[in-house]
């Protein structure tokens, strides 16, 4: 199969993630090729996965430079909400930010690497927490808009982590958390200006992921562009295939015209 990369696409049932990637008119599933030799090459191409056009170069997990510059989803307000700008009149894109920031929002706990605070649109909890490989993940918050659960993530951050540590994720390897617990103790600690977002209950969700077991998981990226990819798939977590001898980040290449064999 061959065709431009997008990200992988994933559902959870009975907590067991089920992954699949579509290139061109293909669909397929990623679990089912796990054990498998995987051969992926990049056939030097990239489209920007806004618009489409041809680049030579593309940023921010697939767009081209025009698009970085003018779209409201690559503004920096995106990864920094509580910097949202909409209030001045300058957002890029007004009916973007109606349909995707001055929405509800959930501010959440996760376990990937270690426990930390994140915020995602409200319906898209179960998407960004698979995404980011959490194993574990708790909803402790629920705001009207994205920049107030960014101003509530910047709060809770100074007391823990707002990041993931790739490698650690990528390696299965994780702190001993009791995450209802910890929610509880956020949750109490917030200050009152938040209060009133509380959830009232807190329900743990769990995630397994497809790896093989007892496999030695090597936190070494692999670059398409320098290299062809030819190894065995030995699991998928978050975002990443992992191989035998690396992990390949596959959002990282998106907008990559690849074909991609199994043996």
């Amino acid at each position: 199969m061959n065709g431009y990369i997008k990200q992988l696409n994933h559902s959870v049932n009975d907590d067991e993630v089920q992954y699949s990637l579509q290139l061109g008119e293909e669909t397929a599933s990623v679990n089912a090729w796990i054990g498998r030799r995987i051969h992926i090459r990049f056939l030097g191409e990239r489209h920007c996965i806004a618009c489409g056009r041809a680049v030579k170069k593309l940023f921010q997990n697939g767009y081209c430079f025009p698009c970085v510059t003018t779209l409201a989803e690559t503004d920096l307000c995106i990864v920094k909400p509580h910097q949202c700008h909409f209030a001045q009149g300058t957002c890029r894109d007004e009916s973007f930010a109606q349909t995707h920031c001055m929405i509800p929002h959930t501010v959440y706990l996760s376990l990937s690497s270690q426990a930390k605070v994140g915020i995602t649109r409200m319906g898209r909890e179960l998407q960004r927490w698979v995404d980011q490989g959490a194993v574990q993940a708790v909803a402790i918050a629920r705001t009207p808009t994205r920049m107030r659960s960014g101003e509530m993530e910047v709060e809770i951050a100074q007391n823990m982590p707002d990041k993931t540590d790739w490698r650690k994720m990528v390696r299965g390897v994780h702190e001993e958390v009791d995450l209802l617990q910890l929610a509880e103790k956020v949750a109490g600690n917030v200050s009152e200006s938040f209060q009133s977002y509380l959830l009232d209950q807190h329900v743990l969700k769990r995630f397994n992921y497809p790896v093989l077991p007892d496999v030695t998981i090597k936190a070494v990226s692999k670059n398409i562009e320098k290299e062809e990819v030819t190894s065995d798939l030995i699991g998928v977590r978050g975002q990443y295939l992992l191989f035998s001898d690396g992990v390949l980040n596959v959002k990282k290449f998106a907008g990559y015209h690849v074909a991609l064999d199994v043996s």
